[in-house]
């Protein structure tokens, strides 16, 4: 499954904001995150690359 999808799913249960964000044509974030994609990010810290696990990604949210 999709990083994206998975996000959505854990979202649909535990109704968090989601906040988007296209890197192209942003040089800055393209040389930050453009090796890691997707990247998924809780309170502006990195805590998934390529792949979002479902189950881990409900822990991170609980704490």
């Amino acid at each position: 499954m999709r990083a994206l999808e998975v996000v959505r799913e854990v979202q649909n249960e535990l109704e968090f904001d989601l906040e988007l964000v296209d890197i192209g044509g942003k040089p800055e974030l393209e040389g930050r995150y453009r090796e890691h994609l997707p990247v998924v990010e809780i309170d502006g810290e990195r805590a998934f690359t390529y792949f979002v696990d479902a189950e881990g990604l409900r822990r991170r949210l609980s704490r």
